[in-house]
């Protein structure tokens, strides 16, 4: 398979992700999915053009992306699970309870870096 396939792969990829959170601005989860599919559709480009140009910055940069990824998923998940624990709905239109779920977080963390 030549360079141009795989990038139009990529970019049915990323197009999907962007898709998904304009067309979906009510759930919070397919929105954070669409998010980790526009960093995949990324990657798969840095692995392309690694693969193309035959220099390892590509995998480097697509472990950055993917490191960045985990960290993004994990807190996002956290502050999902609070937002739900106060409110009882996850539901975008309620903006502020992000607001509470990050002080409840930081509050959380406080507490445990006293306790330990």
């Amino acid at each position: 398979m030549d360079l141009v396939k795989y990038l139009t792969f990529s970019m049915i990829f990323f197009l999907l992700g962007i898709w998904g959170i304009f067309l979906n601005r009510k759930n919070i989860l397919i929105m954070l999915m669409s998010i980790e599919l526009m960093l995949l559709a990324v990657n798969l480009n840095f692995f392309v053009f690694f693969v193309y140009l035959d220099d390892m910055m590509g995998q480097l940069f697509a472990l950055f992306v993917l490191t960045v990824a985990a960290a993004e998923s994990a807190i996002g998940l956290a502050l999902l699970v609070i937002t739900f624990r106060i409110r009882a709905t996850i539901a975008v239109e309620f903006r502020a309870t992000v607001y509470v779920a990050y002080s409840h977080c930081l509050a959380i963390w406080k507490i445990s870096t006293v306790l330990c």
